[in-house]
């Protein structure tokens, strides 16, 4: 199986914490908690077992473990757990879909000129 490198990860919301509205970093982020707005990094984005985000996810290399309700665009890898829930749309790279994961949308693999930004 494919692994992330998780190596630049400065912030991490708890099990059991709830944000909501937009939280965005430089570098990567792991959710355990719940967000309730779009998540943007430069670095890469891990979604635990039990985590929930509703918003969109931009980052460089996306893992989902958790519950997903918006649309993931990644300029890297995106992984789609064994027990992930997504439903929105993927721009991505890469993607890895793991025998389990429950997907509702569509995958659109990303244009090597195109950018989070420019892609809205």
């Amino acid at each position: 199986m494919s692994k992330i490198n998780f190596q630049n990860v400065h912030t991490m919301i708890g099990a059991d914490a709830k944000i909501v509205g937009p939280v965005d970093l430089k570098e990567g982020i792991i959710i355990y908690g719940q967000i309730y707005g779009d998540v943007t990094t430069d670095g890469p984005v891990r979604v635990a077992q039990n985590a929930v985000v509703q918003g969109n996810i931009i980052g460089k290399h996306i893992r989902i473990g958790g519950t997903v309700l918006g649309n993931i665009h990644s300029d890297g890898q995106v992984i789609l757990g064994k027990k992930c829930v997504l439903k929105g749309d993927i721009i991505y790279r890469k993607l890895l879909i793991e025998d389990g994961a429950l997907f509702e949308g569509k995958c659109d693999l990303l244009n090597i000129k195109e950018s989070p930004e420019t892609s809205e």
